[in-house]
């Protein structure tokens, strides 16, 4: 078996392109800019960028003031950026949003108080920048270091640290790393940063060195990632070349490889012409054998979308107007954010970040300018007019968001479908208003589709019907004499108020609402209002509830008899006069009577004689009839108890 198979992940990842596309866009739009640092590590295409004006500075003072800057794809420290800004200059940041993540992660875990690991190389400019975003960050470079503690040998196993790993950091070495750590610290939190794109191109290489010959890796040599394919290739492949461009390609290898199986592979920074120009190179020797069309494959780049392409990409940018997505083409692609949902309260920034893999469909490509403007609303309307078909179907509920009120009801969004609702099935009662249901989220069931017309109709009534009755059925399986319930008070009469006790309706008496004497429910309680009560009666052949409010403990003939007996003497305010005497409140919800007879020391006709309503005046409690829940007092004796004292 012979043959050659070139690595489908080879090349530029999304992170490279977005910052060689950049630095291409804006060396076209200045006349000079300059790149703090390689935009990436790839000598033939900083060469190349150089000669459309992108001038490489290895230190900031050879950057004048006012010029234009590109940051590169691995990203520099905060104080790069403070200092450019120092310099007035206009930043065009090409840091791969991957890093850019990293720098967000490290800075709110130092701001913490947390100690900063980093896996990586110690001086490459990916890590360093990273270390620019923290205070005292320990770099590890192998499992090795992390094992003997270099760098942390001094913090105690309760330190707090928070760990990071360099973008293209070798899988393994990572997981064993991370073992070792979490072992060692007991405060000890994990952020997995290694790049999707990284694990994917690691992993095909390590499947293709193993069942090859000979591997030929293709990359700069200053390049992290490529040296983690080179060595990867290593282990698993006997004879591995490490090589920048054709160039370096001798003939005798060419020749030797002839009849072999051999696999080729490159790093992220490796521009597709340098492997289209290797592969030219051993097409002319041996067969490339590829699960593609190679050539296409690396012509991918530049295919032509056309409107209503339905797509898949990678979020790199988020900006408040839109999303950037890489969709493996030499044309920009956004999202504006007015096509991301239909969902009024939709935050961008809670739910797209740099990273993110986005469905869309091709809505506008302009070639002049080079951009392709994406929808994703209408992925979610194709992929939700599938959900909402399923559910009516099924008859399974859809949470949807009240995004809109009518004259016959309200509009709810689901999928991205709009949902009409009737104001009868709204579960608002006519009374009341349904603006109160505007951008709350609402489940109901599909009650009709019409797919040519784009109309569905839904029902929330019918999930509250199906919610209660459920309830219903729950609350009348094990509701019982002294159960306790939390309700809602539902309307009033004028003999009391009905309370939903949880899908079935029971009624507190008026007499069953106050311990004091009320003349309506509404003295006490309103609809809608929250109550605790307790069932006292049950009908349940007929579906009957009665329930009590009242509490024992609020009883006020028992607050009387635990603070007063029989010979007490009570301040007491003058109610009500009758021809007989006088009543008189001795606490809220028992009064006592003043005989006429003991209300003065001389005889008296009327009570009012010696009485105003209002009055507060200390009186003796003579008698206490607990059965009958009455009590006398007397003034009268007071005034022969001082007589008798003078």
């Amino acid at each position: 078996m012979s043959g050659v198979t070139v690595a489908g992940s080879a090349g530029f990842c999304f992170g490279v392109r977005r910052a060689v596309d950049l630095a291409e866009r804006e060396a076209a739009a200045h006349r000079e800019i300059y790149s703090y640092g390689e935009i990436i590590h790839n000598t033939h295409e900083t060469n190349r960028l150089a000669g459309l004006g992108v001038r490489c500075a290895g230190t900031l003072e050879e950057i004048p003031d006012g010029a234009s800057v590109l940051i590169r794809a691995h990203g520099v420290t905060q104080a790069v950026y403070d200092a450019l800004a120092a310099k007035g200059c206009a930043v065009f940041d090409a840091t791969c949003p991957f890093v850019a993540k990293i720098h967000r992660i490290v800075a709110a875990e130092s701001a913490a108080g947390r100690r900063i690991i980093i896996l990586g190389s110690r001086n490459h400019p990916e890590v360093l920048g990273i270390a620019g975003w923290c205070q005292n960050a320990a770099v590890y470079e192998t499992s090795e270091q992390v094992l003997e503690g270099i760098d942390t040998i001094d913090l105690p196993p309760d330190t707090p640290v928070s760990v990071v790993g360099q973008t293209t950091l070798n899988r393994a070495s990572w997981d064993i790393s991370v073992k070792i750590l979490k072992k060692r610290y007991t405060n000890c939190k994990i952020f997995d940063t290694i790049c999707n794109a990284t694990d994917e191109r690691q992993t095909e290489a390590r499947s293709l060195a193993g069942r090859s010959d000979c591997m030929i890796v293709i990359g700069d040599k200053k390049s992290s990632n490529t040296k983690r394919l080179y060595e990867i290739s290593k282990t698993l492949c006997p004879h591995v070349l490490l090589i920048e461009d054709a160039a370096e390609l001798k003939e005798a290898d060419v020749k030797a490889l002839k009849g072999r199986v051999v696999g080729i592979t490159a790093g992220a920074s490796t521009p597709a012409w340098i492997i289209k120009e290797v592969s030219n190179m051993m097409s002319a020797e041996t067969k490339i054998d590829t699960t593609e069309d190679f050539a296409a494959m690396l012509e991918e780049s530049f295919k032509t979308l056309n409107n209503g392409d339905k797509v898949t990409g990678t979020v790199i940018a988020v900006s408040p107007t839109d999303v950037q997505v890489d969709l493996g083409v030499k044309h920009t692609a956004y999202i504006p954010v007015s096509e991301l949902s239909d969902d009024p309260a939709y935050k961008v920034e809670e739910n797209v970040k740099p990273g993110d893999e986005i469905e869309a469909v091709v809505v506008r490509v302009n070639d002049q300018e080079g951009t392709i403007t994406l929808s994703k609303k209408r992925v979610d309307q194709l992929k939700g007019w599938e959900t909402i078909e399923a559910a009516k179907e099924e008859h399974t509920p859809v949470e949807g968001v009240i995004i809109e009120e009518n004259r016959g009801g309200v509009v709810a969004t689901a999928h991205g479908v709009r949902v009409f609702i009737p104001a009868s099935q709204t579960g608002v009662p006519k009374e009341e208003s349904m603006a109160k249901l505007l951008k709350t989220k609402q489940t109901f069931y599909v009650t009709e589709i019409n797919r040519q017309r784009k109309r569905v109709v839904g029902s929330i009534r019918q999930v509250l019907q199906e919610a209660r009755k459920a309830a219903a059925e729950k609350v009348w399986e094990t509701i019982e004499v002294g159960s306790e319930y939390e309700g809602t008070v539902k309307s009033l009469t004028s003999y009391g108020a009905f309370v939903d006790i949880g899908g079935v309706d029971g009624m507190i008496h008026i007499s069953e609402l106050s311990w004091g004497r009320i003349k309506h429910p509404s003295e006490v309680v309103a609809i809608g209002d929250t109550v605790k009560v307790y069932v006292i009666a049950l009908d349940k052949e007929n579906k009957k509830i009665s329930l009590g409010y009242k509490r024992q403990e609020d009883n006020p003939w028992n607050i009387f008899t635990s603070k007063y007996q029989v010979g007490d003497v009570a301040t007491v305010k003058i109610l009500k006069f009758m021809p007989f005497g006088a009543f008189a409140e001795i606490v809220p919800g028992v009064d006592g009577l003043i005989h006429i007879s003991q209300i003065a020391d001389h005889r008296i006709a009327k009570a009012e004689e010696a009485l105003t309503i209002g009055q507060e005046v200390e009186a003796k409690i003579i008698d206490i009839n607990d059965e009958k829940k009455k009590v006398s007092l007397s003034i009268r004796a007071l005034l022969m108890d001082e007589a008798d004292e003078d």
